[in-house]
């Protein structure tokens, strides 16, 4: 994996710890996440339009990205709602990369390493560690986490090949237009206008441009290098996003999760190797 991608991936992992947590701590997080997504959309445009670069073969990749981009936007906003995402965070993140990996390998024909095969499985239960164990199951926090995993997991292989026809921001906005668009449809009819005011906020705001910042640079990494090893270090931010919940949302972080820290520390090794 190249350097340059290793920076991008790592730095989308940074912001969205960051944006996931902004979210998690809002009042209505389902309209926050509307208004947020909304509000990236408009700030990224115009850089999109100033970066124009797209050829007609895009719009299948558009299409089906876009698809499971809406379910990923319908199942955190609820996850988040109704579960801890101290669970669902690290089930999602850390499941994504070992079902791209998977089907990348299996049913697209992607070439890898058994270094970066080791990598991605280390990182997987690296941040499934980080959680650690419950003495109490979740299944309805576990259903959303493994739900919105399998998305990742499939918008990531779309965009891999959604990159080699279109610049990062353009493709960033024909996918994330119509998944904000819909939600935000959605979200206005069932709950109203005030519950979307309600959450414009400096924190809510800040989400909308962290979330698709993130994005796009998992995207501009997606063109250095392959779907797994980028979707495996993009998970990465399970570890910030502890330190974060400890820090934000007061949650506790014992050796379970500094444990499973290093093992995503070994994993990234394993990839640059």
């Amino acid at each position: 994996m190249p350097a340059s991608a290793l920076f991008l991936a790592l730095a989308a992992a940074v912001i969205h710890a960051l944006w996931n947590v902004l979210l998690a701590r809002a009042h209505d997080t389902e309209a926050a996440t509307a208004v947020a997504i909304v509000v990236g959309v408009i700030v990224f445009t115009p850089a999109a339009i100033l970066t124009w670069d797209v050829d007609a073969d895009v719009w299948p990749y558009v299409v089906g990205s876009a698809s499971f981009e809406l379910a990923y936007i319908v199942l955190l906003a609820a996850a988040y709602t109704r579960s801890e995402l101290s669970l669902v965070y690290p089930l999602a993140r850390g499941i994504a990369p070992v079902l791209v990996l998977v089907v990348g390998v299996a049913a697209l024909g992607a070439g890898t390493s058994p270094a970066q095969a080791a990598g991605v499985c280390l990182i997987g239960i690296g941040v499934l560690v980080v959680r650690g164990p419950r003495r109490e199951a979740d299944l309805r926090g576990v259903a959303f986490g493994v739900g919105i995993a399998a998305c990742i997991a499939a918008y990531t292989l779309i965009d891999n090949g959604g990159v080699e026809h279109a610049e990062p921001l353009p493709y960033l906005i024909l996918v994330m237009t119509p998944a904000a668009l819909i939600y935000a449809a959605a979200l206005l009819r069932l709950r109203g206008a005030a519950a979307l005011r309600a959450e414009i906020n400096p924190s809510t705001l800040a989400a909308g441009v962290a979330s698709l910042s993130s994005y796009a640079l998992a995207l501009a990494a997606l063109q250095l290098a392959p779907a797994a090893p980028v979707a495996a270090v993009r998970e990465t931010s399970v570890v910030i996003a502890a330190v974060l919940a400890w820090a934000v949302l007061k949650e506790p972080v014992g050796p379970a999760r500094l444990g499973g820290a290093a093992l995503v520390v070994a994993g990234i090794a394993l990839l640059g190797a």
